[in-house]
């Protein structure tokens, strides 16, 4: 469980350099969305046959920082519309 977490902690905060420009995501925002950018990445490395939805290989690893990168992006985008409301 522990490993999971370190692993969503590494994920989110690559996504974070990846993705240009400034992101206001503090610490458990972006700990969240590398956690779910690792249970996706890990799902459909186990689709494509190449280990467990918990077991990190290569494949799992890109596609999970790739997944949070574009989550990062959500929710930029669901944060900037919720501030041009209020």
């Amino acid at each position: 469980m522990i490993g999971f977490i370190v692993a969503g902690l590494i994920i989110g905060a690559l996504a974070r350099l990846i993705k240009p420009g400034k992101q206001n995501l503090g610490i458990i925002a972006t700990l969240l969305l590398g956690l779910a950018g690792s249970v996706i990445g890990g799902t459909i490395a186990n689709l494509l046959g190449t280990g467990g939805i918990f077991e990190l290989n290569v494949l799992g690893f890109i596609i999970a920082v790739i997944a949070a990168v574009l989550l990062i992006g959500v929710a930029e985008g669901l944060a900037g519309r919720a501030k041009a409301k209020g």
